[in-house]
């Protein structure tokens, strides 16, 4: 493991393209557990996979759902359109009451769902929705248990974004990316290098160094004090005008920030999605114990790093393999921690639903600024944020 070294990571805002789409994607499986309840259908036969586009003016969703009769696609409609509107796009190329909106979602596939069902004769246990890997990672140089770099670049934009949705930044745009590259010695985050930030802005005319201004303060309060040097680079819309963004600017795709959305690099990732998929998707679900198990044997003390794989099969309840690395820095071997894992939660889809609580209408806010790093909410929001596992696991050690 080296000592000392350099690591990137990015963040883009609620406004980006590809999160526009997320935030589309998961707004619409926020809205069959919310209104499924309603119609008397049971939470846990909800079924979501959406997927979403955004261009000039046009959205379109495809996918497959499972839920109540009630949710018309002139109910869909109105719920993207207030997404696009939170947002903040009333843009001549993006507008949240004159976009195009075209919705080609159909039911689930029934060779999927007799895989997945529990209530299906050839299957007992509910399976797994797809094949496929899942990561989760946690690391102690932050107190949220998240690698500095990244979190840091979603702490820039979502004080950016907090200001603007209050008023106090009127000239910035709902588009802007970030990137932050860390200095690391001895292992440790002790100070930033280069700092980008790429922010769309309202009034065509401004230049980078008034971008810079309206900016600079957001992130020297999202950084560590001492972070910021003289030796520090700047780069503050490097282009020179970033007024053309949003869907209008770059096409949108639902599921295209991935790395974004995890660890910024810092970890594997298994290559699935998040957004727009229900909680008996292993690649959103599975992904979520990952990381709450991981952060939980930091917490619990046992490593300072921890990165665990998840493996399943369509169909299979059971995960396939459980695999835990501490990188070094385990207090105990990697095994005895795997088999702690084992024995402290059930890792099947269900139980992983159960013990989460996933089975709400909780995925449109994880849709921007990553979906670790986060505060657990009072309503089960980020549950796999919570540490309530670590004494289990210290236990089971």
């Amino acid at each position: 493991m080296r000592a000392s070294y350099l690591f990137t990571s990015e963040s883009v805002s609620e406004g980006h393209p590809d999160k526009v789409c997320d935030r589309i994607s998961d707004e619409i499986v926020d809205l069959f557990f919310r209104e499924g309840p309603k119609a008397g259908i049971d939470p846990w036969d909800i079924r979501a996979a959406c997927e979403t586009l955004a261009t000039t003016n046009k959205v379109v969703i495809a996918g497959e759902t499972r839920g109540p009769k009630t949710v018309t696609n002139d109910h869909i409609e109105a719920v993207v359109r207030a997404a696009i509107k939170d947002i903040g796009y009333e843009q001549d190329g993006f507008h949240w009451k004159n976009a195009d909106i075209e919705i080609l979602l159909h039911p689930q596939s029934a060779d999927i769902a007799q895989g997945v069902d529990a209530k299906q004769p050839t299957n007992a246990e509910e399976g797994a929705g797809d094949q496929g890997i899942m990561f989760g990672y946690a690391t102690n140089e932050t107190p949220e248990l998240m690698p500095a770099p990244i979190f840091y670049a979603h702490k820039i934009l979502r004080l950016i974004s907090e200001a603007r949705h209050s008023g106090v930044e009127k000239v910035l745009g709902p588009d802007s990316k970030s990137q932050v590259t860390v200095q690391y010695e001895n292992g440790k985050p002790v100070g930033v290098r280069e700092i980008v930030v790429s922010h769309q802005h309202l009034v065509e005319d401004m230049t980078s160094n008034q971008v810079r201004e309206r900016v600079e303060p957001y992130v020297r309060k999202a950084l560590p004090q001492d972070w910021i040097t003289d030796k520090t680079i700047w780069h503050i819309n490097p282009t020179g005008k970033f007024f053309i963004g949003g869907p209008d600017g770059d096409a949108g795709l639902t599921g295209r920030k991935i790395i974004v959305d995890t660890y910024g690099g810092a970890a594997p990732h298994g290559g699935g999605a998040f957004s727009g998929k229900d909680s008996t998707k292993v690649d959103r679900s599975a992904a979520y114990a990952a990381r709450y198990v991981a952060k939980n044997v930091v917490a619990a003390g046992l490593a300072d790093k921890c990165t665990l794989q998840l493996a399943y099969a369509i169909g299979v309840a059971r995960p396939l393999s459980i695999y835990i690395d501490t990188h070094g820095t385990g207090k105990v071997s990697d095994d005895k921690i795997e088999k702690a894992v084992a024995e402290s939660m059930d890792l099947t889809p269900r139980g992983i639903r159960k013990h989460l609580d996933l089975n709400k209408p909780i995925y449109a806010r994880t849709s921007a600024y990553g979906h670790f790093g986060r505060t657990p909410d009072a309503d089960g929001g980020f549950s796999w944020e919570k540490t309530d596992l670590a004494d289990t696991l210290k236990k089971a050690v």
